[in-house]
């Protein structure tokens, strides 16, 4: 019998995910699990759960607490409590650990404590373990990827189906891959906080997440799938983080069309994918399961397994110099319903295409931080934003859309 113990805060998706590798590693015997609803039914005996999280926390004799809540905020008073006694913690809470970072790592200092959260960022892809070691000590120029597995499912399907996106997400959420209330997900929050702790690691740069431009893919048609197809393009949610060439750290999430020349175009269904760019080593791809029970279950195992052998992040670029204001500017394609007026967007430089009643469509030039200043509008209105890449000028752009039968509209 293993005479180590481990107590699990949590048991949906991940945390049975992680009871079931448990099952088949002998390093660790799961104490108690804490759980919420007394009435659900579960396969375990009653006597395997408690409803009292303090339970877990003053129990001396956990070598390992793991952090498996879907509340942001309960997960970031738990994480505090374990901290503060000293405790070793391992999370999957992305929204608590990217807009809490310098008070946790603060506490880990203070307190002698360590929390671990690789499960957070891309499921199974261990992206945290190889820019903490392997590219510790050598400059990174970008860091970009599909971090979402949901919102990649989502879009695999309306590119490879051409199903609507209504469809789409059911299907998603039929399979367990999308929550009830999809937001996080398909509005790219879920995709933010993941870069902002990738940032942290790859970059040395604690960035506020509220500072960074995000679209999701909630107002995503048939249409502009087929305008990616005519470009011989897919859609994919894009999270970056790069240095530009005034080095500045830009952070975005964004829809993106996306080439055959990337790999990004091969992440399909619930993948992720993370490119790395180093300033010695070149690009490096990553790719693996970003959504499940049982490879984020194997993920959080990751961490454990890795703390029981004394592991723990050093942050070894952290610096406090915070990113950079968005000041570089972004070509996109924008489509707006007929009925709402694209706001009054200051554009560097800007063509109409395919208006009709039903839609206005633009390729343009802005800049990041105009941009950012009618996001709210933007997304108010159902408006569809793109990244379209600089490698293909506007008017390239409007002759491949319009180069087939019909226009986009």
């Amino acid at each position: 019998m293993p005479t180590n113990k481990i107590g699990i805060l949590g048991f949906g998706c991940v945390g049975q995910g992680l009871y079931d590798v448990l099952q088949e590693n002998h390093q660790l015997e799961v104490a108690r699990i804490c759980v919420r609803d007394k009435n659900k039914e579960r396969k375990l005996p009653a006597s395997a759960f408690t409803f009292d999280a303090q339970e877990l926390l003053q129990d001396e004799s956990l070598v390992i607490l793991t952090e498996l809540i879907s509340d942001p905020a309960e997960a970031l008073t738990l994480i505090r409590q374990a901290l503060e006694a000293g405790k070793t913690v391992v999370s999957a809470n992305k929204k608590a650990v990217a807009e809490n970072l310098p008070e946790l790592i603060a506490l880990q200092q203070k307190y002698g404590s360590r929390l671990l959260y690789e499960a957070a960022v891309c499921g199974s892809i261990p992206i945290l373990r190889t820019l903490e070691s392997y590219y510790a000590d050598e400059p990174m120029q970008e860091v970009n990827g599909i971090l979402n597995g949901s919102s990649n499912y989502i879009l695999t399907r309306l590119d490879t189906e051409g199903i609507s996106y209504k469809e789409a997400l059911q299907q998603a959420q039929e399979l367990g891959f999308a929550e009830a209330d999809p937001t996080l997900d398909v509005g790219g929050y879920d995709a933010l906080h993941k870069i902002c702790i990738i940032a942290a690691h790859a970059f040395g740069v604690v960035v506020d997440v509220r500072e960074v431009l995000r679209f999701g893919i909630e107002s995503i048609t048939t249409e502009d799938v087929d305008l990616a197809h005519k470009l011989g393009a897919r859609i994919k949610l894009v999270a970056s983080a790069k240095y530009t060439a005034a080095q500045q750290l830009q952070v975005q999430v964004l829809p993106t069309f996306v080439w055959p020349d990337n790999e990004l175009y091969y992440v399909q269904n619930e993948f992720n994918g993370v490119q790395l760019e180093a300033k010695y080593a070149g690009k490096q791809f990553l790719k693996g399961r970003g959504a499940g029970s049982h490879p984020t279950g194997s993920a959080v195992w990751a961490d454990v397994s890795a703390a029981l052998k004394g592991y723990k992040y050093t942050y070894p670029k952290l610096k406090p110099a915070p990113a950079a204001p968005a000041t570089n500017t972004l070509q996109l394609y924008i489509r707006s319903k007929g009925d709402f007026p694209i706001p009054d967007i200051k554009w560097e430089e800007v063509v109409s295409f395919g208006v009709s009643h039903e839609a206005v469509q633009l390729v343009g030039v802005v800049k990041k931080e105009e941009l950012l200043r009618h996001q709210a509008t933007l997304e108010s209105r159902s408006t569809f934003v793109v990244e379209v890449p600089e490698a293909l000028s506007a008017m390239e752009f409007i002759q491949k859309a319009l180069q087939q039968e019909r226009v986009v509209a």
